[in-house]
């Protein structure tokens, strides 16, 4: 699953820039929805929403290192709402890397393809819709507390295991009415320095 929706936003993304470039660049924008959303060609070479532009060759290798961490994660993936996520997230990622490695002005160094804008807002693409997607998947997943490996983290997990109670040790037990009956009788001790009963005084 996560192959899968990773192929759909990168193919999606992909063919919408070839798109783009073929009939929107040095054309004039198309506004659509009475000006609510306008379709116009521009380069960015910042990363996603045109934030930090001037630092290209630093998203690129940050591209790069999501896309690895994201296939190292996969190996514990046993969640499919975690899998949707990742792959819009793994899509998304290498949609925006490909034009960073292969687009002018130089590899590492080349301008994202934007095309999408809506008032108030930077002009987009598909790449990064995906990408912020599967930001706002992972964060409401982590807040429900489902792991990448299908488990539930819940609040007794954080608890700290309270100690084992020893059970109270049993009274001793009281000898039965026959048992006190045939027990011997105790003789009874006989102090020190006395003498013997028939003994008599020291002799005169």
């Amino acid at each position: 699953m996560l192959i899968v929706v990773a192929l759909v936003a990168l193919t999606a993304d992909i063919l919408s820039k070839i798109t783009v470039v073929a009939t929107l660049q040095d054309e004039e924008p198309i506004e659509l929805l009475g000006g609510l959303l306008t379709l116009r060609e521009t380069r960015n070479s910042g990363a996603a929403f045109s934030i930090g532009t001037g630092y290209t060759i630093v998203f690129t290798l940050i591209a790069c290192g999501v896309v690895v961490a994201i296939l190292r994660t996969a190996r514990n993936l046993r969640s499919l709402p975690w899998a949707i996520c990742l792959g819009l997230l793994l899509g998304g990622a290498i949609g925006n890397l490909i034009d960073r490695l292969l687009r002018a002005p130089a590899p590492f160094k080349g301008h994202v393809v934007d095309w999408i804008q809506v008032p108030h807002f930077p002009v987009f693409n598909l790449a990064d819709s995906a990408i912020v997607c599967g930001g706002f998947l992972a964060v409401a997943l982590a807040a429900r507390g489902l792991q990448i490996d299908g488990t539930r983290l819940t609040d007794n997990d954080d608890a700290e295991p309270e100690p084992e109670q020893q059970p109270p040790a049993p009274p001793p037990a009281q000898p039965s009415a026959d048992e006190a009956e045939n027990a011997p009788a105790k003789e009874p001790a006989q102090d020190a320095g006395k003498g013997t009963p028939g003994e008599t005084g020291e002799k005169t």
